[in-house]
């Protein structure tokens, strides 16, 4: 929770820069370590934001010129998400919904696509880490799934996610490795149960 707080405080002062700045579609932002002293953020943090950014197809960086603003106030999936979002009631348990729909498909597609050297990793890290944030967990099954598209929807549901009021759900490092061990069988109906059992979801 503590990670998403500072992404979001650097992409409301990011975009309060570039109004500021006059900034508009096609124009070079300041570099990574410029916006770090300008923001006041670690260097780490703002790359993430950035990286973030640039998957949404807000900003893309151009090898050797830098990085620059692709339809960054303009952007009508956001505006449209934010207008929806906080006008109806339903809505905000459909962005729960969706997410959860999201992350039961690319762990369907991870267990395709992943590779048993992929997968140790995963389980390695997942069982030496300090403690496992449920957006760190779940952005590495994305990147195992390769989907970009479900990433991005993945991005922008989770950012709309954290910023309602649901109750923070502290996650058991037990159930990530429960649901780990199911991929890692390859299992399906095992993988699907073991994420319920994390979320704590009815079958549905």
């Amino acid at each position: 929770m503590k990670n998403t707080k500072v992404y979001l405080e650097i992409v409301k002062q990011l975009r309060e820069m570039i109004t500021i700045d006059g900034l508009k579609t096609g124009d070079k932002i300041p570099s990574e370590r410029e916006l770090s002293e300008r923001l006041n953020f670690g260097r780490s943090s703002v790359r993430e934001a950035l990286r973030a950014l640039e998957l949404l197809g807000l900003i893309e960086t151009r090898r050797g010129e830098g990085t620059f603003i692709r339809d960054f106030r303009g952007h009508q999936l956001v505006q449209l998400l934010s207008t929806f979002i906080l006008q109806d009631e339903k809505a905000k348990r459909d962005v729960f919904e969706t997410k959860n729909f999201i992350e039961m498909d690319c762990l369907r597609l991870a267990l395709q696509r992943i590779d048993n050297e992929s997968m140790e990793n995963l389980i390695e890290w997942a069982k030496k880490t300090n403690s496992i944030h449920d957006d760190d967990f779940f952005y590495r099954i994305m990147e195992m799934a390769d989907n970009h598209l479900f990433l991005r929807m993945w991005l922008i549901l989770k950012e709309y996610y954290y910023s309602l009021d649901f109750h923070h759900v502290e996650y058991r490092r037990e159930d990530y490795l429960l649901l780990l061990e199911a991929l890692a069988e390859k299992d399906v109906v095992k993988t699907l149960s073991a994420y319920r059992k994390l979320r704590n979801l009815s079958v549905f």
